[in-house]
């Protein structure tokens, strides 16, 4: 895992991201399981499904993939343009792209962290910032 931790720390400082932030994330997220992937059909009816893609695109799109569960969706909207969202199970690849979407997610809250970790979760976690953040401290002392 020290290898992981020390990837998602330098992806976090090439995209100017607070590293332990990009830690907390991911261990929220997937536990550091760079394998982890959660099919989200509520998010497929809403956002995907009205696109009218090719089926296998449509359920890709509509899954939360790799370290930092980026929805398929979200990593075509900020430029991952690999053939297969599978990708995003590379870790250097989940973290380049999850380290994107949450520098948007910081622009569109204005640098709130916590409005921002809101976005990113969704809404689904009313705790999901305040988590985040107490996960966070343990990162910047290691």
């Amino acid at each position: 895992m020290a290898d992981l931790i020390a990837l998602a720390r330098a992806a976090a400082v090439t995209h100017g991201l607070d590293p332990a932030l990009v830690c907390a994330v991911v261990e929220q997220e997937s536990s550091w399981d760079p394998h982890a992937i959660r099919y989200e059909p509520a998010f497929r009816s809403r956002y995907v499904a009205p696109l009218g893609l090719p089926s296998t695109e449509e359920v890709a799109r509509s899954i939360s993939w790799g370290l930092m569960q980026v929805m398929g969706q979200l990593a075509r909207e900020h430029g991952f343009t690999g053939r297969f969202l599978s990708a995003l199970t590379d870790p250097a690849t989940a973290l380049e792209i999850g380290c994107t979407v949450l520098t948007a997610k910081l622009n569109a809250a204005k640098g709130d962290i916590s409005r921002a970790l809101a976005l990113w979760n969704g809404g689904a976690n009313p705790h999901y910032a305040q988590e985040v953040l107490a996960k966070a401290e343990k990162y910047r002392t290691s």
